[in-house]
């Protein structure tokens, strides 16, 4: 009777935990998250364009963008995109709504690596300042909003630079060319299968483009640049090109400042060092008295000692430059150093 009593004390004792260890292992396994109202489904409203750019180029606006690759939601967009892009005068003052009123559709263009380029022909807009917006349709048919306006007053084409022409000049390549007017002009190079990038604005020809480098072949084009008010220019349409590989012919300058010392042990030649990027060293010619001048040394330093002298003779002593195309400059005037 005893032992009974102890097993049936055992398992009223046991129950309990073996319910509450049940149910935490149910807890666990379902989870205790809150079950809440199921979300809304997304909008999918692409995102508005914000870097629209526009510029007349000779008898075109040119008009650039880059297609939004998120949603309003920041969720990616599911191709294809259509561009929706206009072009109106500009109301004054600007309202979105009188401007839409006005504006006329351009015909979609071809993108390139998610960059949309517009050409719209600009005669038909020419004495009025315009006004360019662009939005984008998904493929869900969800509109964007407009875009950044982009404004411009739109001219006459700018006359196109005529004759370009360049020379290799010490400094690089001077670039030159014909034009009947212009606020400026920019000067565009192009190295190898590179495309033409903008290498420099000058007023007026010629333009030396120091950054060339000779032994490399180069195409120029020029711009004309016709300002339109106090924050547009129009351009032109590019000049033809021309092509030339630099060739260094240009010797540096000649030393200055040549003296002439004797001392005991010989005579020390000294000079002003040049400055030339490419400079290569420095020839020393020596003559006796009355006899020619010959070559006795070449240094990379302004400095020199001669060694090979003899007393009781007069030497003349006269140096020059050369580079590392091999050019080099004319002799110093002669300096005398008696050696008693």
């Amino acid at each position: 009777m005893p032992i009974s009593f102890l097993t049936w004390g055992r398992q009223s004792c046991l129950q309990p935990a073996l319910s509450r260890l049940v149910l935490s292992i149910l807890l666990l396994s379902t989870g205790c998250g809150y079950v809440g109202e199921p979300l809304p489904p997304l909008a999918n409203v692409p995102s508005r364009v914000v870097d629209l750019a526009a510029v007349q180029r000779g008898a075109r606006i040119v008009a650039s963008f880059t297609l939004p690759a998120l949603t309003t939601e920041n969720v990616a967009i599911r191709a294809p995109l259509r561009v929706d892009l206009r072009i109106g005068p500009l109301p004054d003052p600007f309202r979105e709504s009188d401007w839409l009123a006005m504006a006329v559709p351009v015909p979609e263009a071809p993108v390139e690596k998610g960059t949309a380029h517009y050409a719209i022909a600009s005669p038909a807009w020419q004495g009025k300042t315009v006004a360019v917006g662009v939005r984008v349709i998904g493929a869900n048919e969800k509109v964007s909003g407009w875009s950044n306006f982009a404004t411009l007053p739109v001219v006459a084409p700018p006359p196109v630079p005529m004759n370009v022409s360049a020379v290799a000049v010490p400094e690089g390549v001077r670039v030159s060319w014909q034009a009947s007017g212009g606020s400026s002009f920019r000067v565009f190079r192009r190295t190898g299968e590179e495309d033409f990038a903008p290498t420099g604005d000058a007023p007026q020809s010629p333009y030396t483009d120091t950054s060339a480098e000779f032994g490399k072949p180069y195409n120029y084009r020029v711009v004309t640049i016709v300002k339109t008010d106090a924050d547009h220019a129009a351009e032109s349409e590019p000049s033809s090109e021309f092509s030339i590989t630099p060739t260094d012919t240009f010797a540096p300058a000649v030393p200055k400042g040549l003296q002439a010392t004797p001392t005991p042990t010989g005579i020390e030649l000294s000079w002003e060092g040049n400055t030339e990027a490419d400079l290569a060293g420095y020839r020393i010619y020596r003559a006796v008295m009355g006899g020619p001048f010959q070559q006795i040394a070449e240094v990379a330093l302004p400095t020199h000692s001669d060694r090979m002298v003899e007393h009781g003779k007069t030497y003349q002593y006269a140096i020059t430059s050369f580079d590392r195309s091999g050019n080099e400059s004319a002799r110093t005037t002669p300096v005398e150093a008696p050696y008693e």
